[in-house]
């Protein structure tokens, strides 16, 4: 399958494991990727804070290379803060023919133009949905028995629920769960799965930003869970880089290794852990993989 690709800037900043992953597993899901290397960030809702047609114009256009790519059928992120603030400017676009043509005339300089109607996928939700967990059960060659796995979703990627087609048909909400299964691991469930991680007020109330990490950290340890998956990595760096602040605001030792989805199925499905970037995580997931022999849930 080919898709038009949008790591996102975060994945290729802060956390380049994600992407270095994400190129690992998808030979292994017979993925063709086509980096978007051209596009620009999605403004994560803070640019829609302060101009919204900027923040629309500016995903336009990552819409319209999309749509450019030769094949694609659809366009795929990895990050749910991605997906997110996409969703909602791609709903405003597909809502006003006006508006696009307004928009799509910035992007005419470059010989750009968005049309209604790109399917855009994270990538938790290709698996479930294009791929199918069948699939990718048959594709599994180290089951993660014994593993037990929190899901964190953040907020991004399970609310508005309509505007990101949740639904009865589609319960994209519960695709974390359905994945781990699928892999062979143990779903746990706890708290504050689908809350906020803290990221977004982490310059404007560090403490508060903290103590919600802190907390849905605690709530797993207390499930316990042997590690998090998240697909996004706004979440990851709250959670995993500020993991040792959150433990001295919430007065307690954490110790929980988080890691990107495109990780965990790359266990599941046989490649090497060192290949997989875990040893940049600041917590790292010695409780999740026996490292001398790469057998997950081993010394869990």
């Amino acid at each position: 399958m080919k898709v038009a690709y949008w790591p996102g800037c975060v994945s290729r900043g802060f956390t380049p494991e994600l992407h270095g992953s994400m190129a690992k597993v998808a030979p292994l899901l017979d993925l063709e990727l086509v980096e978007l290397d051209r596009a620009c960030c999605t403004g994560a809702g803070v640019i829609a804070e302060h101009n919204q047609e900027l923040a629309d114009t500016l995903n336009a256009r990552t819409f319209a290379l999309a749509q450019q790519v030769q094949g694609a059928e659809l366009m795929m992120n990895i990050c749910s803060t991605c997906q997110g603030a996409q969703s909602e400017c791609q709903e405003r676009l597909d809502a006003n023919a006006e508006y696009r043509d307004h928009v799509n005339s910035t992007l005419s300089s470059e010989g750009l133009s968005y049309e209604k109607g790109l399917t855009n996928k994270n990538f938790l939700w290709l698996l479930v949905e294009e791929i199918g967990l069948e699939e990718l059960r048959s594709k599994v060659r180290r089951p993660l028995t014994n593993l037990k796995v929190g899901p964190f979703y953040g907020c991004y990627i399970v609310r508005p629920r309509k505007r990101l087609g949740i639904d009865s048909e589609q319960r994209r909400d519960n695709y974390l769960h359905e994945v781990i299964e699928a892999l062979g691991g143990t779903v746990i469930d706890y708290a504050g799965m689908r809350k906020c991680c803290g990221f977004p007020i982490i310059t404007m109330n560090k403490e508060a930003s903290l103590k919600q990490a802190g907390r849905h950290l605690g709530d797993a340890l207390d499930a316990d869970a042997d590690c998090l998956v998240t697909p996004c990595p706004l979440c990851h760096l709250n959670l995993d880089m500020q993991q040792p602040l959150a433990e001295k605001t919430v007065g307690r030792e954490l110790q929980m290794p988080v890691l990107h989805l495109p990780q965990l199925v790359g266990l599941a499905l046989g490649v090497d852990p060192g290949e997989l970037g875990l040893a940049r995580h600041v917590v790292r997931p010695t409780s999740v993989i026996d490292w001398s022999t790469s057998v997950v849930g081993a010394a869990a």
